[in-house]
């Protein structure tokens, strides 16, 4: 079985708009030409990719299942021109990642900055996902790599934890819970929440813990980001659930004290995730490292020995 990468290409266009008309434009070709393409397509792998309707579109079963693979190949395709590109030593190429909130204002803006200061060719694309995205993106090869923090098995998936996350209780100086030692997640339930965005990891993760209790997070106000999270906090506006990382050093200069949480989910491993380490492209893999010594982990020995080529 034979495939044009062109067709390919040109398939997930298609899938992406809903639409042959619209896919038929983002691969410069005409809508009747596309059409032929894509029967010749369903032709070859004898499965019927599109269920088509007046308003557009949509993938079946097959069609579904083909956006995976396809996804992935042309992802390993621009792995092996980066490989190949002329750059020594991974030094071009273009990395998607999808990592959560705390990854992308916590650690990642310094590991990125040190990583490409050293590989001008090199571009990034990171994107904030929910863990569910994160995971769907990498499998699917959407994402070359995603960053997650507890809980992300996958059937496919590979995880290389480099550090901990635990989360913390923040609360204004004076609250009645400021000077308890230990503090559970449900206990908190009964005082208003400042809360991140909509869409942020964190919010997601309390949310689905209040859920499996039957009860919802009492959300005051929710911010962008944990300085105006933990600014509020400082006002009394409510109390908050923030990585500790950034809540210690928001703590330096704002009025906040801050409660551990007995939860056991409070501690939660933070992981790279990968389909496969050693597809990555050679930049892919020295971005891996980076973060692994960025954070003082070291990473697994089958990691250790399958990033050696990196160097």
């Amino acid at each position: 079985m034979h495939f044009d990468l062109q067709d390919l290409r040109l398939f997930i266009h298609v899938a992406e708009a809903y639409s042959l008309t619209g896919g038929a434009q983002r691969a410069h070709l005409s809508t009747a030409a596309a059409s032929t393409r894509m029967k010749a397509l369903e032709g070859q792998l004898g499965s019927r990719l599109f269920y088509r309707s007046s308003q557009g579109v949509e993938l079946t079963p097959a069609g579904d299942r083909l956006l995976r693979h396809a996804r992935a190949i042309l992802r390993q395709v621009e792995h092996v021109k980066s490989d190949f590109s002329g750059y020594a030593d991974g030094a071009a190429g273009h990395l998607r990642i999808f990592a959560n909130t705390t990854a992308i204002t916590e650690f990642m803006p310094e590991v990125l900055a040190r990583f490409l200061a050293t590989r001008p060719g090199i571009t990034v694309d990171l994107q904030e996902r929910l863990t569910r995205d994160i995971v769907r993106g990498v499998l699917d090869g959407t994402a070359d790599l995603g960053i997650v923090a507890g809980v992300a098995k996958a059937q496919g998936l590979q995880l290389l934890p480099f550090s901990l996350d635990r989360l913390v209780l923040a609360v204004p100086r004076g609250h009645v819970l400021a000077n308890r030692p230990r503090v559970s997640f449900q206990e908190t339930l009964a005082y208003p929440h400042v809360g991140l965005h909509d869409g942020s990891t964190l919010l997601q993760f309390l949310q689905d813990q209040v859920k499996d209790m039957g009860r919802s997070l009492p959300l005051r106000i929710q911010v962008l980001g944990f300085e105006p999270a933990c600014r509020m906090i400082e006002a009394g506006v409510g109390i908050g659930i923030l990585p500790e990382s950034c809540a210690l050093r928001y703590q330096r200069t704002l009025a906040i004290q801050l409660v551990e949480l007995s939860d056991a989910w409070a501690q939660r491993e933070r992981s790279i995730a990968v389909r496969e380490l050693e597809a990555l492209p050679s930049c892919g893999r020295a971005l891996v490292e980076a973060i692994f010594d960025h954070e003082g982990f070291s990473p697994p020995s089958t990691t250790t020995d399958k990033l050696s080529s990196v160097q």
